[in-house]
C-alpha cells in the first residue's frame, strides 16, 4: 500500500511518510477521543438518547474527517463541536423550548448554508480576507485557548467566582501527572523521539491506571443502537420564523470556528503559502460543510474542525492520510469505547498543553514597531481564550483591528473582505 499511499497524498513532498502520519493521526485521536463520550453527554440534557448519540458522534467524525483527509488532504480531523453543541442544548432546546428534532432541523438547514457559501467560493474568500497579523493572533490565540483548557482538564486552575480563574489543587493525582507527561513529552521531542506526544499520552495513562488514579473500562462492547437519532431531524419546524436566528448562530459561529482552526493549524503546521493563504482551502471548507449536513442527518450537534488536529501536526503530520487514520480511529471507537474511555483527561491535557506552546510561537512574527498592528493582534489572541469561543475572539478582533486602522487614518489597510467581515461580527454581537 505504500506507492499508493505515496501517490495519493504526496508524502515525500510533504517531507512525512507512512509510519509518521499513522502516529500524528493516532495522537490526534486521543487528544480528542473525549468527544465521544462528552458530546452525548451534553446532547443528552436535550432529551436525547445518549447511546444514539455516542453512534451519531462517532459516524459524524469519521464521515467527515474521511472527507477532509480524502478530499482536501489535510491533516484536520472533524467532530461536533464544543460550544456549539452547549448551545444546542441549553440555548435552543432547554433555553428556547425547541424539540430536539427542530434543533437538528435548524443544524441540517445550517449545514446546506455552509455547503452553498463553500461551493461558491465565499467562505474561501472570508479565510483569504484575513489579513496576516490577524492570522498569526488567531493561531496564537487558540494555542492560548488550549493552554486554558489543558490547564483545566488537569486541575492546575478551576473557576472562582472571585476571580472568573483560580489555581486547583496542584497536589492532588491529576495535576502531578499531566505536569509530569507534559515535561515528558517536551524532553523526548528535544531529544527527537518520534512520536513523543503519543508516547507521552499513553505513559500517563499507563502510570495512572497503575496507581488506582484512573479507571480501566475494558476493551470491547458491541456498537448502540443508532435509530433513534437517525434521520431524526424537523427540518420544517427548523424553517418557520422563530428559529432563524438559531440558524444564523450555528452558521457564523461555525464559519467562523472553522477558518481559526483551519488558519491556526495551518500555520502550526506550516501548510500556509508565502502570502499566508492555505492552498485548497475550497476543498477544505467543504469537507467542513459537508460533515455538518451528515451530522444533522446522522443525529448531532453541528460538526466542525477540530484544534486538537494541531498535537497531530506536532507529531508530524502534514498530509491526509493522519485525516484518514482519525476517521478509521473513530469508527474502531464504535466497538473499542470502554478503551478510549481508559485515556483520562489529564493524559490528554499534558499533549494539548505542549501544542498550545507550539502554537503561541507566531506572536514572535509580529511587526512590534507598528503598534497598529500588534496592538490588534494582542487583543485578538487574548480574546479567543478570555471569550471561551474562537468565533467570538475573532469577532473581537476584526472590530479592533478596523478600529484602530481608521482612527489612526489608515484605511488602506482594511480590504473590502476586512470591513464586510468586521460589519457581520458587529451585527451578531448586536442582535444574535
Amino acid at each position: 500500500m505504500t506507492p499508493f499511499l505515496e501517490n495519493y497524498f504526496g508524502l515525500s513532498q510533504h517531507g512525512t511518510d507512512v509510519r509518521t502520519e499513522v502516529t500524528a493521526g493516532a495522537t490526534t485521536f486521543l487528544t480528542m477521543a473525549y468527544i465521544a463520550f462528552v458530546n452525548p453527554q451534553i446532547l443528552a440534557e436535550a432529551g436525547m438518547p445518549f447511546d444514539a448519540v455516542f453512534v451519531a458522534t462517532c459516524l459524524g467524525a469519521a464521515f467527515s474527517t474521511f472527507l477532509m483527509g480524502l478530499y482536501a488532504n489535510y491533516p484536520i480531523a472533524l467532530a461536533p463541536g464544543m460550544g456549539l453543541n452547549a448551545f444546542f442544548t441549553y440555548g435552543v432546546v432547554l433555553g428556547m423550548g425547541h424539540g430536539w428534532e427542530v434543533a437538528l432541523g435548524a443544524v441540517f438547514v445550517a449545514g446546506v448554508l455552509f455547503l452553498a457559501l463553500s461551493v461558491v467560493r465565499v467562505r474561501q474568500w472570508i479565510v483569504e480576507s484575513v489579513p496576516r497579523v490577524l492570522k498569526l493572533a488567531i493561531s496564537a490565540g487558540i494555542g492560548v485557548f488550549l493552554g486554558v483548557i489543558a490547564l483545566s482538564n488537569a486541575g492546575i486552575i478551576q473557576d472562582s467566582p472571585a476571580t472568573l480563574v483560580t489555581t486547583g489543587e496542584l497536589l492532588a493525582p491529576a495535576p502531578i501527572l499531566a505536569l509530569l507527561g507534559f515535561c515528558a513529552i517536551v524532553a523526548l521531542t528535544a531529544r527527537g523521539v518520534p512520536g513523543g506526544v503519543l508516547i507521552g499520552i499513553l505513559g500517563v495513562t499507563a502510570v495512572g491506571l497503575a496507581l488506582g488514579v484512573s479507571e480501566w473500562r475494558g476493551i470491547v462492547a458491541v456498537p448502540p443502537d443508532p435509530t433513534p437519532t437517525l434521520f431524526a431531524l424537523d427540518i420544517a419546524g427548523a424553517l418557520q420564523g422563530g428559529m432563524v436566528a438559531v440558524i444564523l448562530t450555528f452558521l457564523i459561529v461555525d464559519l467562523f470556528d472553522t477558518t481559526g482552526t483551519l488558519i491556526g493549524v495551518g500555520q502550526q503546521a506550516d501548510l500556509l503559502d508565502a502570502e499566508g493563504r492555505l492552498p485548497r482551502i475550497g476543498r477544505a471548507v467543504i469537507a467542513d460543510s459537508a460533515g455538518t449536513v451528515g451530522g444533522a442527518l446522522l443525529g448531532t450537534s453541528p460538526v466542525t474542525s477540530y484544534i486538537e488536529s494541531a498535537a497531530g501536526t506536532a507529531a508530524g503530520g502534514r498530509t491526509g492520510l493522519t485525516a484518514v487514520v482519525v476517521a478509521c480511529l473513530f469508527l474502531a471507537c464504535l466497538f473499542f469505547a470502554p478503551l478510549a474511555q481508559s485515556i483520562p483527561p489529564y493524559a490528554t491535557a499534558a499533549a494539548i498543553l505542549y501544542v498550545a506552546c507550539l502554537m503561541a510561537k507566531p506572536l514572535a512574527s509580529l511587526d512590534w514597531n507598528d503598534v497598529t498592528e500588534y496592538a490588534a493582534a494582542v487583543v485578538t489572541a487574548l480574546a479567543i481564550p478570555l471569550t471561551y469561543s474562537i468565533a467570538d475572539g475573532i469577532g473581537v478582533g476584526f472590530l479592533t483591528y478596523v478600529g484602530i486602522k481608521v482612527l489612526a487614518g489608515r484605511w488602506n489597510d482594511c480590504s473590502a473582505g476586512v470591513l464586510v467581515i468586521a460589519a457581520v461580527f458587529a451585527a451578531k454581537f448586536a442582535w444574535l
